[in-house]
């Protein structure tokens, strides 16, 4: 199989990229592979909404540019940052035109929400269901090119790579026939998202297992700053749920407290924003306070809120809650912070270009320099949108003068009983889990994450060398990329921790 501009993923970052190279170029195919349903991908799961400076009289990009830099303590890049911000308005005009809608009051102005970390209201939203709004309008708009086409169920499991180390394609998983099959290509876009899967705790969807990271990475492409995993404060806490119910940053914006078991607030010790302070702040402040009161969650305290209008800003907050018994106007909602977003990942120059040739990242996946080591609130669909805008421009400048590439001879694989697979893979995973912690990242000392590199060097080796362990399935190879994974997270923690005052280095 082979085509012309082969993208991996299906959330925001690979949607848009592929409909603007379809739409400029309709004599290339583009094919998107997506190891799940197309909907079901970490932009799906975005409640909150986009950054975007829209009201010049009371806020400015200097402004935007500022609380991010000061979101991920000056270690971003100021010229992706001002990129980025400038790009915005630009970007949410595409998304408008596309047939996203956005809320707005009836004067037909955009309703701009406010979330931790922001120095105005800037945010625009879709209620809090912004991320399935986007989703569904571009794939209803990626539908109508007759050149763009999609393959669900198809997990890819690493690059191909050439004799000079060019990527030329991917080799997959088709879940559909149950076999191994490679596909060539010009350009490779890799947009899988992030790897909240990894942790103890997570927001993340399912599908969120570190793949484009990994695959990257074992072919030979920089990866940084994988230790500037960001956890939201706020997942809905319920024993024995995984992943957690994301409880949106706007919720807090909308006026809701966080609260100990006694109904006391306590982030003013940590931050005079209090529950408008930033993500790392907020969650770092409820998990000492918990490891003082020894209880297992804080919570939201969104009682004394107008009930009328919280229900209108967030019915799918609401919902939940109301699914599960919590009745917002009179209960408190238990939460916990747990991973929700990866900062760092594959490394990007301006133009979305890793350091492999033709291989090109965009989204969570990759490390852009943006978020520096913590993420501004609704600022990931917009980076998504702008390198995925960078990208296709570069592509499609340069596309015709790549040659195709040449076919790829397929290994061999290893296959066990499927049955026998599933309960010691389910076993590793949840060792895994176990040792990816909240603590172990940000609160350890570099001696327990050394050690518990060594646990993660030992599963690793479990799964390269041993069978039947190493089974050729889909729950293999995202176990395989879930480890390699959280190597990389530890070992960047690691390095970091003996230069934690210098500014990471990127490849721009």
């Amino acid at each position: 199989m082979k085509t012309d501009v082969l993208v991996i993923g299906s959330g925001i970052a690979g949607l848009s990229f592929a409909m603007k190279i379809a739409e400029a170029k309709p004599q290339l195919e583009v094919v998107v592979l997506t190891k799940s349903n197309n909907d079901v991908c970490n932009t799906t799961h975005a409640q909150g909404g986009i950054a975007v400076v829209l009201d010049r009289g009371k806020d400015s990009f200097e402004q935007h540019v500022s609380d991010t830099m000061k979101a991920g303590k000056d270690l971003n890049d100021r010229e992706v940052v001002e990129m980025v911000v400038s790009q915005a308005p630009d970007r949410l005009v595409e998304l408008i035109e596309w047939g996203t809608s956005f809320d707005s009051n009836l004067k037909g102005e955009f309703e701009l929400g406010l979330e931790g970390g922001h120095s105005q209201r800037r945010i625009v939203h879709h209620r809090d269901l912004t991320g399935r709004e986007l989703e569904r309008k571009l794939l209803k708009k990626a539908a109508a090119y007759e050149n763009l086409k999609f393959y669900d169920h198809f997990f890819v499991t690493d690059l191909l790579l050439d004799e000079e180390e060019v990527c030329i394609g991917v080799s997959a998983l088709d879940k559909h026939q149950n076999q191994q099959i490679n596909i060539s290509s010009k350009v490779t876009f890799l947009a899988t998202g992030g790897s909240g899967m990894v942790f103890q705790n997570t927001t993340n969807p399912s599908v969120a297992t570190g793949d484009g990271v990994a695959m990257a990475h074992r072919a030979g492409a920089k990866v940084s700053n994988m230790n500037f995993i960001q956890f939201h404060p706020t997942a809905l806490y319920e024993e024995d749920k995984y992943p957690l119910f994301l409880i949106s940053e706007a919720v807090r914006g909308f006026g809701a407290y966080v609260v100990n078991e006694k109904g006391n607030r306590f982030l003013f010790k940590s931050d005079m924003r209090g529950e408008l302070a930033t993500r790392d702040i907020v969650s770092e402040a409820i998990v000492a306070e918990l490891k003082v009161s020894g209880e297992k969650c804080a919570y939201l305290d969104c009682r004394h809120l107008d009930f009328k209008e919280f229900r209108t800003e967030f019915p799918t907050i609401v919902s939940y809650c109301n699914s599960i018994g919590i009745n917002i106007q009179t209960d408190l909602i238990p939460i916990v912070p747990a991973a929700h977003y990866q900062c760092g990942g594959i490394d990007v120059d301006l133009d979305g270009k890793t350091t492999l040739t033709n291989l090109y990242a965009s989204g969570e996946c990759a490390h852009t320099g943006l978020h520096g080591a913590n993420r501004l609130a609704s600022n990931s669909l917009l980076e998504a949108l702008v390198y995925s805008h960078q990208a296709f421009k570069a592509v499609v400048s340069e596309i015709d003068s790549i040659p195709e590439p040449l076919p790829h001879k397929q290994k061999e694989i290893f296959r066990a009983e499927q049955e026998a697979d599933d309960e010691i893979l389910r076993s590793l995973r949840m060792r895994l889990n176990e040792i990816m912690t909240y603590d172990l990242l940000h609160t350890s000392q570099k001696r327990e994450k050394k050690e518990a590199l060594e646990q993660l060097s030992e599963l690793k080796e479990i799964l390269d060398y041993y069978p039947p362990f190493n089974t050729g399935t889909p729950e293999f190879y995202e176990l395989r990329n879930m480890v390699e994974t959280a190597i990389l997270v530890l070992d960047h923690a690691v390095s970091f921790s003996a230069v934690r005052h210098n500014r990471p280095q990127g490849i721009m």
